[in-house]
């Protein structure tokens, strides 16, 4: 999948709420030394975790090369790695980390009954492991992404697209994660974001689930799958009084110690 950071960043603000709200979590008692952003996008949460912890040693890894190239401002400390995230060997270093963060990235790989123990493995004792996924696929802006999909004669083509949730209950997380780790903190938010412009929905998006539809299709096709979803989720989200667009979205918080 080709990531592209303008249209990720259209919606920068409240794509960044959920970042620093998890930073924001993360134990004032971790002193860490040794820290990797993991799926770190265009960069801007990890800076600051750069800023909290001048003394560490912060990697942001990704593996879209559109999104790192927004990343590396001048003067700048972080190192930057392009590398497969689920290919730990690739990104984590010999000796083990003292924090994990990873942002609106975990949803994107599956096995995730595999893949946190093997994130935490590579946690040194009292390390954390801070995980913000999105939980809003039975919404309407991701459901109908399904419907659209299914309803016109590209359906044979996305069918193999069209997947559970990728992301679990709360209930589901804590069962597993707790008798791995010393710590365990697990909580949802519905942010209720306040969207401006043209189907700013169907925008929001384009940036992230339905962009791997789209790029499923051949142009021509693309173009009328978007049109028919940015109708349906239009009438999914009609505007407030002001003409702004109010899309409520849930995320999962995670921060593990081990």
């Amino acid at each position: 999948m080709a990531w592209s950071a303008d249209q990720y960043l259209k919606f920068a603000a409240p794509r960044l709420q959920p970042a620093l709200d998890l930073l924001a979590r993360v134990p004032d008692a971790l002193q860490p030394s040794r820290v990797v952003d993991l799926g770190c996008g265009t960069g801007s949460a990890t800076q600051r975790i750069a800023a909290r912890w001048p003394r560490a040693d912060v990697t942001g890894v990704d593996d879209s090369a559109d999104m790192l190239a927004r990343e590396a401002p001048a003067g700048s400390r972080v190192r930057w790695q392009r590398a497969d995230m689920a290919d730990a060997t690739a990104w984590a270093p010999a000796g083990g980390l003292d924090l994990i963060y990873s942002n609106a990235a975990l949803h994107w790989l599956p096995d995730h009954a595999a893949l946190f123990p093997a994130l935490l493995q590579r946690l040194r004792p009292g390390g954390v492991l801070a995980v913000q996924m999105p939980r809003n696929f039975g919404a309407p802006s991701h459901q109908l992404i399904h419907a659209t999909a299914l309803d016109g004669p590209w359906r044979d083509r996305l069918l193999p697209l069209v997947m559970p949730p990728p992301v679990a209950e709360p209930r589901w997380y804590v069962e597993h994660l707790s008798p791995q780790v010393a710590a365990l903190d697990v909580w949802e938010t519905e942010y209720q974001q306040i969207l401006t412009g043209p189907d700013p929905v169907k925008e929001y998006t384009k940036g992230t689930w339905l962009m791997r539809f789209l790029q499923a299709l051949p142009p021509d096709e693309a173009a009328a799958f978007e049109a028919d979803y940015a109708a349906r989720v239009r009438t999914a989200y009609p505007p407030l009084a002001d003409g702004r667009t109010l899309f409520p979205f849930r995320r999962l918080f995670i921060v593990a110690v081990r």
